[in-house]
């Protein structure tokens, strides 16, 4: 994957950790307001705790991606001037961020779908998509604010749903054993089940039971794999699953995940049951 769409922490001025907000739960100890600096964060802009995120009580952070946006808009909106020592800065650059970071989302789908063999007849329109959603990214910060990021999704979903298609051809027929539908699969128990080429988008997978069961070329674009218990599953193949969604869930060192992305650290401190 382009590094261009996988956070640079170095290069940012900490954004996520500031514009932002949270609110205690199971992913955050405590509240927090967009605005207002997260006590962690470092005077160089980095989090004080980053290697025990979740052992502090901070599990949300583990789960979030920018992909890219936090260096972009550091660095290129703003040509590095920080929010800290540029106060009058600071709100603008914080509506920014998080429209930025859906561009930047957009961006990273995209990209996925022109690199894979499938999409080779819609391959045109999508290098074309990635040209104008790469132009929106460099426009100034005034500009950034007025977007519509909605219409600008359902424009792209298009060519993500036909890329998709392409890419669950041969199983799109296939009748799957699923009583449920996919916005009702919160702990399902679809462990060992063969999943090939299933059309999962934004399916609430929240704690569901996954263990060995066959996901390739599944479509996860915004399943909700919280929590979800990937033991042994085999995802080698699927699209659109972020390394954020595989933060999210459980899994070992039996996982098969697509090239892109790696094995969390804590599924290999933890034997999951």
């Amino acid at each position: 994957m382009n590094s261009s769409l996988q956070a640079d922490c170095g290069r940012c001025f900490g954004l996520c950790c500031v514009a932002l907000p949270y609110a205690r739960s199971a992913d955050f100890p405590l509240d927090k307001d967009g605005g207002t600096p997260c006590r962690n964060l470092q005077d160089d802009f980095r989090c004080g705790i980053h290697e025990h995120l979740r052992d502090k009580g901070f599990k949300g952070c583990t789960v979030y991606e920018c992909f890219g946006a936090g260096q972009k808009v550091s660095q290129n909106t703003f040509s590095g001037l920080d929010w800290e020592t540029n106060p009058e800065l600071a709100k603008e650059m914080f509506d920014v961020f998080p429209i930025m970071q859906q561009l930047q989302e957009i961006m990273y789908y995209l990209t996925e779908a022109v690199n894979l063999n499938e999409t080779k007849p819609i391959l045109h329109e999508l290098e074309m998509a990635i040209g104008e959603i790469e132009e929106l990214t460099q426009r100034s910060a005034s500009e950034i604010k007025q977007m519509n990021v909605s219409d600008i999704r359902m424009k792209i979903n298009e060519l993500l749903i036909r890329t998709s298609e392409l890419v669950r051809a041969e199983y799109i027929h296939k009748k799957y054993l699923i009583k449920r539908k996919p916005s009702d699969l919160i702990g399902a128990k679809l462990q060992k089940a063969d999943l090939r080429g299933a059309n999962l988008r934004g399916a609430l997978l929240i704690a569901a039971n996954l263990k060995n069961a066959d996901l390739r070329k599944v479509d996860l674009i915004g399943a909700d794999l919280r929590d979800a218990d990937l033991s042994g599953a085999d995802l080698r193949g699927s699209i659109f699953l972020t390394q954020a969604q595989v933060n999210s869930a459980k899994g070992d060192a039996e996982t098969k995940l697509p090239v892109s992305l790696t094995q969390p650290n804590h599924w290999l401190r933890v034997k999951v049951k």
